[in-house]
C-alpha cells in the first residue's frame, strides 16, 4: 500500500462550479464572478478589508514587495528557514533579505533577535508561520511599530490558524496566503493578498490590474482605465477561483480532518518523544494550528537519511525540508545574514515531514507511525 507525501483531493463541488464557470458565467479569465465570491468569503471569514486573489502565494509576495516601495539597499528582516519565494520576491524590487535564526520550539522567526537586526535601512519584517504555528505577533508588531517597519505575513501554511483570536494573515499590514496544492485549502496553484492597512487597497488594485486603474473604471470612478503604475498579471483564472470557492465551501471540514490526522500522529508517536528518541512539534499555548505539517525531528543528518530510504522501501513517502536560505547561492549573493544561524543550520539537517492529506485513513497514519517505531526498535 503505497502512501504518498501529499494527494491532491475534490471535497465537493469542485468540478460542478468549473464546468458553471464555462458553460453559465461563460468566463474563464480572471476577476469573474468565483473570483469576487472567493474574495468575498476571505474577507467576511477573516475580517480583513480587502483581499485580492492571486495565482500563488509567491505572486501575493511580489504585490507585497511593490506595496513596500523600497528602494535599492532596503533591507527586510526574516527567516532563513523558509521558501525562496520570501525572499525573491523582495530582491524583484531592489530589496535586500537580512535572514536571522528562528526558535527552537515553534522553527518561527526568533523574535528576540528581530531588533537587533534592524538597521536605518530595515523598511519590513517579514514572519513565516511554519506548518500554520503562530510566529509571535504582538511583539513583532509592538517592534515594528516602535521603528516604523511595515509586517508582511508570510502564512502562505496558516489558513485559518489564528494567534490568540485572530487569524493569521490579518495581524501585520500585508498577508499572503497559498492555495497550492500541498496546502490545507488547494487549487492546484493559487493564492491571496489580504490587505489589513487600508491605505494599500486602491494601490494594491492597480498593482493587480496590471498596473491599471481598471477596477475605478468598472465601479464607474472614471470614465475609461489606462496605465497608471508598475504592475502584472497576478490574477488567477475563473477556473481556479471556482475549484477553490468549493474548497472554501467546505474548509471547516477539511481543517477539523487534518487536526484530527495531526493529533492521531502525536498520540501514536508520543512514546517516541517521551523516550528522546525524537521530537514532535511544538505549538505554543497561544496557538490554534491548522495541521497543515505534521514533522519529527530526528537525532542527525545521518538518522534522517536512513529513516527516509526504510519509509520508502515501504513505499512510505516522508520528506524533508527547507534547505536554509542564507547558505544558498542566491541567499549569498543577494541577502545578509544577522548573528549564528546554529539552530537554522541544525533543524534543516534532522527536520522530516511525514505525509498528511485530507482523506488519508487511521489505518494509513497507524502503517507510517509503526513504520518509524520498527525503525527505531531495529
Amino acid at each position: 500500500m503505497k502512501i504518498p507525501f501529499n494527494k491532491p483531493f475534490i471535497v465537493g463541488k469542485e468540478l460542478f462550479y468549473i464546468a458553471q464557470s464555462v458553460i453559465q458565467n461563460s468566463q474563464l479569465a480572471g476577476d469573474g464572478p468565483f473570483t469576487k465570491k472567493c474574495q468575498k468569503w476571505l474577507e467576511t471569514q477573516f475580517g480583513c478589508h480587502k483581499v485580492l486573489l492571486t495565482h500563488s502565494c509567491t505572486a501575493a509576495l511580489e504585490m507585497s514587495a511593490i506595496l513596500c516601495e523600497l528602494k535599492p539597499g532596503d533591507e527586510v528582516i526574516m527567516p532563513s528557514f523558509t521558501f525562496v519565494s520570501t525572499a525573491n520576491a523582495f530582491v524583484r524590487c531592489d530589496g535586500t533579505p537580512v535572514f536571522i535564526d528562528i526558535r527552537q520550539d515553534t522553527l518561527n522567526i526568533d523574535e528576540n533577535l528581530i531588533e537587533g537586526a534592524i538597521t536605518e535601512k530595515t523598511r519590513a519584517i517579514v514572519p513565516v508561520h511554519y506548518a500554520g504555528v503562530p510566529c509571535k505577533m504582538d511583539v513583532i508588531n509592538d517592534i515594528a511599530a516602535k521603528y516604523n517597519l511595515l509586517v508582511i505575513e508570510d502564512a502562505a501554511q496558516g489558513f485559518n490558524s489564528k494567534y490568540g483570536n485572530k487569524f493569521l494573515g490579518t495581524i501585520g499590514n500585508i498577508g499572503c496566503l497559498s492555495f497550492h496544492e500541498t496546502k490545507n485549502i488547494i487549487s492546484g496553484e493559487g493564492g491571496a493578498l489580504l490587505i489589513n492597512d487600508k491605505k494599500f487597497i486602491e494601490r494594491a488594485e492597480i498593482i493587480w490590474e496590471k498596473g491599471t486603474n481598471r477596477s475605478k473604471f468598472f465601479r464607474g470612478q472614471v470614465d475609461k482605465y489606462t496605465w497608471v503604475d508598475i504592475g502584472s498579471s497576478f490574477l488567477p483564472s475563473d477556473q481556479i477561483a471556482a475549484f477553490l470557492y468549493a474548497q472554501l465551501e467546505e474548509s471547516e471540514k477539511i481543517i477539523n480532518e487534518r487536526r484530527r490526522i495531526f493529533n492521531l500522529y502525536l498520540q501514536l508517536l508520543a512514546a517516541l518523544q517521551e523516550k528522546e528518541i525524537l521530537r514532535l512539534p511544538c505549538m505554543g499555548n497561544d496557538c490554534q494550528a491548522n495541521g497543515h505539517i505534521f514533522y519529527i525531528i530526528t537525532k542527525s543528518l545521518d538518522e534522517r537519511t536512513k529513516l527516509i530510504k526504510y519509509l520508502k522501501e515501504r513505499e512510505i513517502y516522508a520528506v524533508f525540508h527547507y534547505i536554509p536560505l542564507h547558505s544558498s547561492p542566491a541567499g549569498i549573493k543577494f541577502g545578509k545574514t544577522f548573528g549564528g544561524m546554529e539552530i537554522t543550520e541544525n533543524i534543516s539537517e534532522r527536520l522530516l515531514r511525514l505525509p498528511l492529506f485530507y482523506g488519508m485513513t487511521d489505518k494509513e497514519v497507524i502503517r507510517v507511525s509503526d513504520s518509524i517505531k520498527e525503525f527505531y526498535s531495529h
